[in-house]
């Protein structure tokens, strides 16, 4: 018995050391999907449950990564097709239970343009063929493109990289209200008009947050927000309120256009849900 439960420490740790590297980009994917911190950390945590007490550890897989995604995502697509909550199992959080599940293409899309998976590796993780992660991630793309176009505030320092998001942005059908070097320049020019969306950095230039910025905004008004830092490690922890989408720097195209559209559905899919409660 004791050299049972040593062997089981030993895997457990062997596990820990397989995946600490992969969970903060993990935590960012379940971030993305569900629209929040705390219900995607719950999907992560439970993944991680499930590994643990998985009869195949990792150390047996070629690829860590793409092992550990595939893990969420049968998890994911399970409690999908289970729908009830009886059948969910009893580690997965209440929240979780009553979330409503994403459909394959936003994965498909999510794990290709905001995770850089390859269309293989996307393939592998999905448990779908090649060409179907092409057509599932074509899909999404239209599902989110239709009918979400809004102004965007981007409070950003350098200003390189201002221009970049503001083509950017501007290139996906948005309006860009401005940019803010400061906390108190982003304040100023949401008086002057409210976005429908903020892209933040984190930290700026003059010694001021972002994140403080952004603070004062939302005590006046609700907003989708993006924050953008070069260290994305420091802000996917699962310890602390941290934020629900964030880029990394230096960012690809296909990572703000996946993450904007995300943050988007998830304000248009509440606005609707609260229309159809009033009606």
């Amino acid at each position: 018995m004791h050299e049972m439960q040593l062997a089981q420490g030993d895997l457990r740790m062997s596990t820990a050391e397989l995946v600490v590297q992969h969970l903060p980009y993990l935590r960012r994917y379940a971030r993305a999907l569900t629209g929040s911190q705390s219900a995607g950390d719950a999907y992560v945590a439970a993944t991680l449950e499930t590994l643990v007490s998985s009869p195949s550890p990792l150390v047996d897989v070629t690829d860590t990564r793409i092992e550990l995604f595939r893990v969420f995502t049968v998890m994911w697509n399970s409690l999908s097709v289970n729908g009830r909550a009886d059948q969910v199992p009893r580690h997965v959080p209440a929240e979780v239970r009553l979330g409503q599940i994403t459909p394959l293409p936003r994965q498909a899309f999510l794990l290709s343009c905001l995770e850089g998976f390859s269309e293989e590796e996307t393939s592998a993780i999905l448990g779908v063929r090649v060409d179907e992660v092409r057509a599932l991630v074509d899909e999404a793309g239209r599902e989110l493109a239709a009918d979400i176009a809004t102004d965007i505030m981007i409070i950003e320092d350098e200003p390189l990289i201002a221009m970049d998001l503001e083509a950017l942005v501007e290139g996906l059908g948005h309006n860009v209200t401005g940019i803010a070097r400061t906390r108190t320049e982003a304040l100023e020019l949401a008086e002057k008009k409210r976005p429908g969306l903020i892209l933040a950095d984190i930290q700026l230039a003059d010694g001021s947050s972002g994140l403080d910025a952004v603070n004062d905004l939302l005590d006046t008004f609700q907003v989708p927000v993006i924050f953008i830092t070069a260290y994305p490690e420091r802000f996917l922890t699962g310890e602390r309120p941290e934020p629900a989408f964030l880029i990394a720097k230096p960012f690809q195209p296909a990572n703000v256009s996946a993450v904007i559209s995300q943050a988007l559905f998830f304000q248009q899919t509440a606005h609707r849900r609260e229309a159809r409660a009033s009606a």
